[in-house]
């Protein structure tokens, strides 16, 4: 299992045009990739990849446009975006307790690595993943396994 050098809190990030910036004063409780079509859409590339914190552990400093969908547990939930540039933040289940960073959006990306994939039956046909790569699920995911794997991941 890869080891991440999990860095020193706060995480900051924003977005594109720097109009909006966020903190992270709460440690992440998972970090995974999403293959499903819709994060496909999203993204514009292969998947998508989210880092899931305690809502209470982000601040938000700017103009955030929400955007209300359904997602794909058929759960309502919100998206926020950069209404000067479009660039998504977050997404969280409404009423949820955790919020899902979009983290291409951190400033300093260099330490992140999955601790799973999931909706991996709509993957591209040319990723190619292994036991290496996390854990692996082909619909929804586990999260309670994903969780553990990434609190061993990030262990000191």
């Amino acid at each position: 299992m890869k080891k991440v050098s999990f860095p020193d809190l706060p995480l900051t990030g924003g977005c594109e045009c720097g109009k909006l910036r966020y903190r992270v004063t709460a440690k992440p409780v998972t970090y995974y990739a999403c293959h499903c079509t819709v994060c496909q859409r999203q993204s514009g590339s292969a998947f998508g990849s989210s880092l899931m914190v305690p809502a209470e552990g982000v601040e938000i400093d700017g103009e955030l446009e929400i955007f209300p969908c359904t997602g794909g547990s058929g759960r309502p939930q919100e998206k926020t975006f950069c209404p000067s540039c479009g660039c998504r933040i977050t997404h969280r289940i409404i009423g949820g307790e955790f919020l899902v960073i979009k983290p291409g959006t951190l400033d300093d990306r260099s330490w992140l690595h999955p601790a799973g994939h999931i909706f991996t039956a709509t993957k591209q046909p040319w990723i190619e993943l292994s036991e290496d790569d996390g854990i692996i699920c082909e619909d929804a995911p586990d999260m309670p396994a994903l969780r553990e794997r990434w609190s061993a991941m990030i262990a000191k």
